[in-house]
């Protein structure tokens, strides 16, 4: 599913327009990633938690030459899905 899909299904759970709905969605995956950026986890009750994980620096090879490469150090975002989502997706 992509956002268009997502706000289309938004809007007509919700009867409101899918430009409304589409707005909705960016305000939220937009406090998503700003939380994010400060290092602030994002627990959704049910669904799941978004975390900043960090990757340090590390060594690596050039898959082409063979050569030793440093990959810098970089965050991340992990996700652990709740209870809800889980047995949503097995049962």
């Amino acid at each position: 599913m992509r956002k268009p899909e997502l706000a289309a299904y938004v809007a007509d759970q919700a009867d409101i327009s899918k430009d409304k709905a589409a707005e909705i969605i960016t305000i939220i995956t937009d406090q998503i990633t700003e939380s994010l950026r400060k290092n602030d986890p994002v627990s959704l009750v049910g669904f799941g938690s978004f975390v900043q994980k960090h990757r340090a620096e590390r060594q690596g090879k050039n898959p082409q030459t063979g050569e030793a490469i440093t990959i810098k150090a970089s965050n991340s975002v992990g996700f652990k899905p709740g209870k809800a989502l889980k047995d949503a997706v097995n049962g």
